[in-house]
């Protein structure tokens, strides 16, 4: 039996079919193979930390989609979409991890089954969870179909939110909220990093009032010192100094949709070279939320942090920003819209954005951050509260 409760009311559902169906014909395709896992939940509300193995969503030219996946995770399936019985299709397990067979072999059969051996099919060949073993195995089983890469075409109708994901999304702020702002209160010179980031965890899942919170498509990043040189290193036993400035990039996220937060906390008086980049970065960030409007470019934000920046001397090598909000790990960006000079995507009412311009310099760092929507008009709005500045705790 189809899910009791869906996250989405069923005319949600039938919009993001439409608009894949649409992108599918532009793209000349019978039939769309969607292995991302938040491709899956936005298309049906599939949702199960089953993404370690093999598991698809098929979408073709109209009814009902297929859910294809491990024997075990058929259950999941029915508890958690909206599909029939006969749309959820299961391979054995004995095509998990073993010798001389893929799992892919099965869905080659499947989609023949369903009259699609000789079809154009889509494929999501640059999925984190698509693998080359595993195309292979499509590409053998299928050999009278055109399989061609149909990488974000599903992550493309995703970029413009509806009013209920708008909704998930600012319960997700509300809980990166509570947790940077627990972060601030707790955080001292002597606490030992995996206890910080136990707390900050625990209140992320506890999340606020009926917001619970679910679990974050990455880990709280925590570098501090030289290490807030680079922007992806996790947590330790270390405990925090004094003369150091410690980065806390976390999300709250409520039923997969994240908001993206950083801040930057400093033990003791930090040195004006970093007061004087705060700042500016702080500037870059507003300039950049006041440049984030419909009809405009995704490459002005980075523009007008860009000049804000280069007023104390900074010049950043890498993107700023990106487009967020349903995802599963290994990532929260949706792999669309990059926030960079060169990129034309033009600004919709509806998007979301981690609009993100750390600083990574030689032998320290700092972040601060907005998850951000487009509006009608005017500015973008930030979705978070917590005050933009370089924390001090002298």
């Amino acid at each position: 039996m189809a899910a009791d409760q869906l996250p989405f009311s069923r005319s949600e559902y039938d919009r993001r079919l439409t608009l894949t169906r649409k992108a599918m014909e532009a793209y000349g395709l019978d039939a769309l193979v969607v292995t991302s896992p938040a491709g899956m939940n936005w298309l049906t509300g599939y949702d199960g930390w089953s993404f370690y193995v093999d598991q698809a969503v098929i979408v073709t030219g109209d009814g009902m989609p297929c859910w294809w996946g491990r024997l075990m995770d058929a259950n999941g399936a029915r508890r958690t979409a909206f599909l029939d019985e006969d749309h959820i299709l299961w391979y054995a397990d004995r095509y998990i991890q073993a010798e001389g067979i893929h799992p892919m072999d099965d869905l080659a059969e499947k989609l023949a089954g369903l009259g699609l051996d000789k079809a154009r099919i889509g494929v999501e060949m640059n999925a984190y969870y698509y693998s080359a073993a595993g195309h292979a195995a499509l590409v053998k089983g299928l050999p009278g179909a055109v399989i061609k890469d149909g990488s974000g075409l599903v992550d493309w109708q995703r970029v413009v939110k509806s009013e209920e994901e708008i909704a998930f999304m600012r319960k997700a702020a509300k809980i990166s909220d509570r947790v940077m702002g627990h972060a601030m209160e707790i955080a001292e010179p002597g606490m030992k990093k995996n206890h910080f980031v136990g707390e900050l965890m625990k209140t992320a899942i506890t999340g606020i009032d009926d917001i619970w919170g679910d679990y974050p498509a990455i880990m709280p990043l925590l570098p501090s010192g030289p290490d807030a040189s680079a922007p992806h290193l996790t947590w330790s036993g270390d405990e925090f100094k004094n003369g150091e400035a410690t980065f806390i990039e976390q999300a709250g996220c409520y039923r997969r949709y994240h908001a993206p937060l950083s801040r930057t906390v400093f033990f003791g008086k930090p040195p004006q070279y970093m007061t004087d980049a705060a700042e500016a970065l702080v500037a870059g960030l507003n300039a950049g939320i006041d440049a984030a409007r419909a009809g405009n470019r995704a490459g002005d934000i980075a523009a007008a942090l860009e000049k804000e920046l280069w007023k104390v001397g900074i010049e950043r090598p890498n993107r700023c920003g990106y487009a967020t909000g349903l995802a599963y790990p290994p990532d929260w960006g949706e792999h669309t819209v990059s926030i960079r000079t060169s990129d034309e995507t033009l600004l919709e009412p509806g998007m979301t954005l981690h609009f993100m311009p750390g600083l990574w310099m030689d032998d320290w760092g700092l972040e601060i951050t907005e998850t951000i929507l487009i509006t009608e008009n005017g500015p973008a709005e930030a979705l978070c509260s917590v005050e933009r500045k370089l924390f001090v705790k002298d």
